[in-house]
């Protein structure tokens, strides 16, 4: 096996007192027409690889099933209209709308109405709709279309009776979702448009600011800005009628602050401020605001605020077992989203904080959306689990009491059957480490199997049980799935996030190589048959992964992962990961960053298990110079050795698609199908 030739060259840049060789980094210029050949060599030279899986076109097939399958979202409520995005098997889900819940669900007379359909926006169905966010009184839809997986959208209004959109269009838009301030105007964060490569630039300073519907976006009002300090993050959230509400952040700490100011005021007072805990404000209520803190309380609390004066006091205290999550305000009490053991749980309470009746939404569930309003008591919630597609829940409250409670369910074909079991093991440091083990219908566990782990342990991000397509395929498929909760996530609250983050980032990948080897120990699976499969994040987990033990895998299969340690804060938006991974800048963080990075730990003497890279081309939140260059350096060590025929590095990029989002269905098929492929044929799974 001949990989396709890369040029090295010899950059060479002293970083922090160390030669850091840098060969391919002229893979970092995504447009140029060197880097375009390297993209065509590589697909070129992967595609017949993958075209000779065996199992790759019963796994497209799989997926494909899987992911026309009909899907039905969280509805909401706004001005007594409700809102919701289905899927009958188009590439994009569309949103409807309908006078109520029953209405969205076309049981009766009235039948949901379609008021925008993304599919529509472009020829192949890779324009998505990343952003919508509907008026108080219902009639007007902000919405936010992003072109081939950018993280780039365009904010543009619709009038909900008529489908037909407005004049209004305000270019250079990103993250935050539109917050409307009263019927006819909302907030949002935008940029100044790009001078070089939008998709590839490190980003300068964004704003907040204020649109009014039918007027000129020069016109917009500045809500925030501070273009001495670029790498800071400003949301208005929520909205009030008397109160304006920001929240502030940076890209190197983990914590915000909240300011607030009458609508109309000059001057905001400030409330917290050090950046050194989460605020997450969630509304406002006779004069006082509340917010979800882990000040004082590493499993969350729900806090009061008096925006007058500052003063705060605790209404809901910190769990002694569980995370608080999330929580909202209804027009009769609050509605607490609770994790237990990486499971979710529903919790009614009174204004002043008394618990009161638990919602029965299932066992081993992910709440995946919920819309609560302060002008209903009526609740609508969305939840998954490995063997649920998605069941939507419709409660009625009172206070802390629950009146009723039904659920709907999402048409089509049940999920693979299967089996889930939690499993424990202890980590390098001691600390137990717990994983799902997710067992296809009629494996008693009696002898070891094809196994796969999807792991990500990072950004606060918890890894529940949900529905995932190219998980229950490899379940369907009678392979044995596991998914751990590792340090940096956020399962167990912010000391375990933290306990994954800067300096201790290793600590996530000693917290995976644990789980590896008790599942080989206990039998479920032995290296032969082990596969590691991550995105983004996960991504790194996996590279990281391979390149420190290797022996433990089969396959590994690293997706558009953050891969090149020393420069990721290079790039558009990674300036802001600091917050997890440190600052290569900083001599110290670049130490840490060094020891592990995926890109700087490759060896010539060493056999590398198979591994299937995979990116997108457009991808502006993690470039894929990451994943090219990871490529070309694993394909150089490999190059030549003795298992290189047995043990491929391919490199699989999209010409048309960006870190994830949006993606169609049937270019989803196509990656994950040979992601699976792949891991089947080198774990031994037999379709």
């Amino acid at each position: 096996m001949r990989y396709p030739e890369v040029r090295r060259d010899k950059t060479v840049e002293l970083v922090h007192g160390e030669a850091i060789a840098d060969p391919y980094r002229w893979l970092e210029d995504g447009d140029s027409a060197e880097t375009r050949a390297f993209i065509e060599a590589q697909n070129a030279f992967a595609e017949p690889v993958l075209a000779a899986l065996p199992a790759r076109a019963a796994f497209r097939d799989r997926l494909t099933a899987l992911l026309e399958a009909p899907t039905r979202g969280c509805p909401w409520m706004r001005g007594g209209r409700v809102f919701a995005w289905h899927s009958d098997g188009q590439n994009q889900p569309v949103l409807v709308v309908a006078d109520s819940v029953d209405g969205l669900e076309g049981t009766g007379a009235e039948q949901p109405r379609v008021l925008l359909d993304p599919n529509a926006l472009s020829a192949d169905g890779t324009v998505a709709v990343t952003m919508a966010s509907v008026s108080p009184d219902g009639r007007l839809l902000a919405y936010g279309a992003a072109d081939g997986g950018s993280d780039w959208r365009t904010i543009r209004i619709r009038d909900v009776a008529t489908g037909d959109d407005l004049a209004d269009e305000i270019p250079w838009t990103k993250w935050n979702s539109a917050v409307w301030f009263d019927d006819a105007s909302f907030s949002y964060w935008a940029y100044e448009a790009p001078t070089g490569d939008a998709l590839t630039d490190e980003m300068g300073a964004g704003r907040l600011l204020a649109h009014r519907v039918g007027t000129d976006v020069a016109q917009d009002t500045t809500l925030w800005a501070n273009p001495e300090e670029p790498r800071m993050f400003a949301r208005h959230w929520p909205r009030d009628d008397t109160w304006f509400v920001l929240s502030t952040d940076t890209g190197s700490s983990s914590g915000n602050d909240l300011a607030v100011g009458r609508h109309g005021d000059d001057a905001l007072t400030q409330l917290v401020e050090g950046h050194e805990h989460e605020w997450s404000a969630i509304g406002v209520r006779e004069g006082r605001l509340y917010a979800v803190t882990d000040a004082g309380a590493a499993r969350y609390r729900l806090a009061v605020l008096d925006p007058e004066t500052g003063a705060e006091s605790t209404l809901v205290p910190e769990h002694p077992e569980d995370v608080l999550l999330d929580a909202s305000l209804t027009a009769s009490g609050i509605v607490l989203e609770y994790s237990h053991d990486a499971s979710h749980r529903m919790q009614l309470a009174t204004f002043d904080g008394l618990l009161g009746d638990v919602v029965p939404l299932g066992d081993g569930i992910s709440i995946t959306g919920s819309d609560a309003t302060s002008a209903s008591s009526t609740v609508l919630v969305s939840t998954q689990s490995f063997v649920d597609r998605g069941t939507r829940h419709v409660i009625e409250t009172d206070g802390a009491s629950l009146v009723s409670h039904r659920t709907l369910a999402t048409p089509g074909p049940a999920a693979p059957a299967a089996t889930t079991q939690r499993i424990r093991t202890a980590s390098s440091d001691g600390e137990i480490v717990p994983a799902f083990l997710v067992r296809p219908e009629g494996d008693a566990g009696e002898t070891h199997r094809p196994t796969l782990i999807w792991g990500y342990g990072g950004f606060n991000i918890p890894m529940n049980p949900g529905f995932r397509a190219v998980l229950a395929a490899w379940v369907g498929a009678g392979g044995v799935l596991v998914v751990p909760n590792l340090r940096g996530g956020g399962e167990f609250g912010s000391e375990w996030h933290k306990g994954g983050t800067k300096e201790r980032k290793q600590q996530v990948f000693d917290d995976l190589f644990a789980i590896a080897e008790h599942l080989i120990a206990t039998g479920v699976t032995t290296p032969a048959q082990l596969a590691l499969h991550g995105r983004s994040n996960g991504g790194l987990l996996a590279g990281a992964a391979l390149t420190q033990r290797p022996e433990l895998w089969a396959a590994v299969l690293p997706g558009v992962g953050v891969l090149d340690m020393l420069r990721f804060h290079r790039f558009t938006i990674g300036w802001a990961w600091a917050s997890d991974y440190g600052d290569p800048d900083d001599a110290e963080a670049h130490r840490a960053l060094r020891a592990y990075s995926p890109l700087h730990a490759v060896r010539d003497d060493v056999d590398y298990p198979p591994t299937l890279i995979t990116t997108g081309d457009h991808d502006d939140r993690v470039v894929p110079a990451h994943s090219f260059k990871f490529a070309a350096e694993l394909q150089r060590a490999q190059a030549g050795r003795a298992t290189t025929t047995d043990a491929p590095v391919l490199l699989s990029v999209d010409t048309r698609a960006g870190h994830g989002m949006g993606k169609p269905k049937d270019a989803a098929a196509l990656e994950f199908a040979d992601q699976l492929a792949f891991a089947a044929h080198h774990t031994g799974l037999a379709l």
